[in-house]
């Protein structure tokens, strides 16, 4: 394969959309079989500070795969299987319904409590976890036979069995045995806050461009930076993002540090949860554990997809309107894009569906 590192029908794309409004710029990072194939950091991080390659950015549900890593790794270490009930984890957990919810529901998005009000920025983890806990399964909702997209509740709990089954809260455990094992040092779900004013400007807020009178994100304010959002609030270079989908491809391992078995790693992006129609997204989507598994459909493609020039068991997970990560297996390709910028689902389900196409096309795939 001949890639184009320099990816000039993508940097195209971007830079038209930073003059339409839609980012403030972007970051994009591929490689294929483990060696970089294209780079780009386009645009400001806020005003007057450029994007670079080392600038964090907010990957918001992109940071979902991290939590499936985890709970996969404890079951390589015999102190969980993903067919446990979550309450035996977590006594409290089984109320109003919930007592079957297990593990792998929680990873698959089949568990049924989707739309809890936890709270909001700067609540107390012991709050946020006695709301879910306390709160009622969706009703018609039987688990594991129904699906529906769980933004951030199920991951809230996922964090929470981290820190029950291994003592460590969620923000340390992934720090020690995922992102420091695989070099991703300056990759945070939950940021110290010496760190954050460390970093001062290196940090980009993600604006909202489809209201830029709401401001940056949520998650962008020093309160959500520094929370633990299990779901929601990675922040990290996009090269680093990459690196975990090149473990994956490399079934477990990468530059000789194995962090999964091959056996996990063929576990959590195979179809655990196939042909089931989705609530919350209204489609068919297909899952691996905390992973959205490419899924054909007749007629309008399945949102947060990888693009038409994917094969067809392209694995990975998209953040809400603004980012992309994903490990294409057929073509050996590990890729990530970050818009920095929020511009409504359509604008932004046209915009990155363009740009992975031409993704595609500058690394000669297509």
């Amino acid at each position: 394969m001949n890639s184009n590192p320099d990816l000039p029908l993508t940097r195209g794309l971007i830079e038209r959309g930073m003059a339409d409004g839609m980012h403030t710029g972007a970051q994009v990072y591929t490689t294929l079989a483990g060696r970089p194939a294209g780079e780009l950091a386009v645009g400001e991080a806020r005003p007057g500070v450029p994007i670079s390659d080392d600038t964090l950015m907010l990957w918001l549900s992109s940071s979902k795969p991290v939590a499936a890593v985890a709970m996969l790794q404890l079951v390589e270490r015999g102190r969980c299987t993903l067919d446990d009930p979550v309450c035996s984890h977590l006594p409290e957990f089984a109320q109003h319904g919930k007592e079957r919810v297990t593990i792998e529901h929680l990873l698959v998005h089949t568990a049924g409590f989707r739309w809890v009000d936890w709270g909001d920025v700067g609540t107390p983890w012991p709050t946020i976890i006695d709301r879910i806990c306390s709160a009622k399964l969706e009703r018609d909702w039987l688990p594991g036979a129904k699906a529906g997209y769980h933004p951030l509740t199920t991951w809230y709990v996922l964090g929470e069995l981290v820190r029950r089954i291994d003592g460590r809260n969620y923000s340390d455990y992934v720090r020690a045995e995922i992102f420091e094992p695989l070099g991703m040092d300056n990759c945070w779900i939950g940021m110290p806050r010496e760190r954050f004013l460390d970093y001062g400007d290196r940090i980009a807020p993600m604006p909202n461009t489809e209201r830029p009178d709401l401001g940056v994100s949520r998650w962008s304010s020093e309160t959500g930076v520094l929370a633990c959002v299990p779901g929601a609030n990675g922040h990290g270079p996009t090269r680093a993002l990459v690196r975990l989908y090149e473990m994956l491809l490399g079934s477990g391992t990468r530059d000789g540090v194995r962090i999964l078995s091959p056996r996990s790693v063929q576990r959590m992006t195979s179809r655990c949860r196939h042909g089931m129609f989705d609530e919350t997204f209204k489609c068919v989507i297909d899952w691996g554990l905390g992973l959205l598994i490419s899924t054909p459909q007749d007629g309008p493609p399945a949102p947060y997809g990888y693009g038409p020039g994917a094969a067809p068991d392209t694995y990975g997970h998209s953040g809400s309107q603004s980012s992309v990560a994903f490990a294409d297996p057929e073509r050996q390709l590990a890729a990530a894009i970050v818009f920095n910028g929020m511009p409504g689902e359509l604008r932004h389900q046209r915009r990155v569906r363009t740009v992975l196409e031409a993704l595609y096309q500058d690394l000669r795939l297509a």
